[in-house]
């Protein structure tokens, strides 16, 4: 029996790592500006330029957005794996607990006091802004953790904060401009484009540590999912593992956030198709898996929000939400007796 989950891994793996090849090769070669394979090849492995155009739409353009889907889909896909260990709840997301909408809270604060101070708002400024409003957001969540009787009840209460926030800032939209609420309103829908080498490298800074900081989590995460006794049988301290969690999943989505705007749906829906691709929960293969599975969607999403009605582009979160809503309502419909 274990070297039949061992080789259902290794194909699972397999399979991701064939998606992830694929991805990136379409990735590169998709565009409204064609170039060729041989081009490419050129370009990427031979440091040949036989066009200065196609040499920087490869790399200045595409490549980078590339490896953003790439890194920040893995942290938002792992962002939902954690929170839906944390809740013990299935439908959990980074978007539950109020994130998407307190980063979009403080960035219009934000866009509305650069506007009134007429001084032009930096690209770096919306990204701070994005992650404050993030970890602010879980630290209320974590506020009042402590108090909350149960996983649901705290659910509940990122759920109101999510609420508050975003009526603080429709609000707030009232004494914006035109041209701010464009800006607030297209950075909501989520974004890869625009992304550059150095966001890319500010991106991997965060999450790489991130990402292994939850691996090293992973014996706890196992006992904390066969119960919070057994976990404390096992010397597991669940009041501080709680704010790890919580913590960890945070990281991952600010860092999406700040970089891309909202997302929806990944942190849902990835976790639960990689799950029922492995057929199981076990967090050190669930981990890996979620990860690389998140890159692979967020890649193909990005390539059809760029290409379906070219030379015009799609938000990628309509993208994500066409497919990762149809996707969650019949993982839904198929539990078994409604277990998670």
């Amino acid at each position: 029996m274990r070297r039949k989950e061992q080789m259902r891994y290794l194909m699972v793996f397999a399979v991701l790592l064939g998606l992830f090849v694929a991805a990136v090769i379409v990735n590169i070669n998709s565009g409204s500006v064609n170039v060729s394979i041989k081009e490419i090849w050129n370009i990427l492995f031979r440091k040949i330029l036989d066009d200065q155009v196609s040499y920087n739409i490869i790399w200045k353009i595409r490549l980078p957005r590339l490896f953003m889907a790439a890194v920040l889909g893995g942290a938002l896909s792992l962002s939902g794996y954690l929170l839906q260990t944390f809740f013990r709840n299935p439908i959990a997301g980074p978007f539950v607990l109020g994130i998407s909408s307190g980063a979009k809270m403080v960035v219009a604060i934000v866009m509305i006091t650069f506007s009134a101070a007429t001084i032009p708002m930096p690209v770096s400024v919306t990204i701070i802004a994005a992650f404050l409003g993030s970890i602010l957001s879980m630290l209320f969540v974590l506020a009042f953790a402590g108090r909350a009787g149960s996983m649901s009840v705290l659910l509940v209460i990122g759920v109101m904060i999510s609420y508050i926030t975003t009526a603080v800032t429709d609000f707030l939209i009232n004494f914006a401009n035109e041209a701010e609420i464009v800006n607030l309103t297209h950075w909501s829908l989520g974004d890869f484009s625009g992304a550059t080498w150095q966001n890319v490298r500010v991106a991997v800074i965060i999450v790489i540590p991130t990402f292994l900081l939850t691996l090293l989590a992973t014996k706890q995460i196992s006992a904390y999912q066969l119960g919070e006794g057994y976990a404390e049988n096992l010397g597991v301290n669940i009041r501080v593992f709680r704010v790890v969690l919580i913590l960890l999943s945070s990281f991952f989505s600010a860092v999406v956030i700040a970089f891309a705007g909202p997302i929806s749906f990944v942190g849902i829906a990835v976790p639960h198709i990689v799950k029922l691709m492995l057929r199981t929960a076990k967090p050190s293969v669930m981990i890996p898996a979620s990860f690389l599975g998140g890159a692979v969607f967020c890649m193909f999403c990005d390539l059809l929000a760029r290409t379906l009605m070219a030379p015009a582009e799609l938000s990628l979160g309509t993208v994500t939400s066409a497919i990762g809503a149809p996707i969650v309502i019949w993982l839904m419909l198929s539990r078994k007796g409604g277990e998670a």
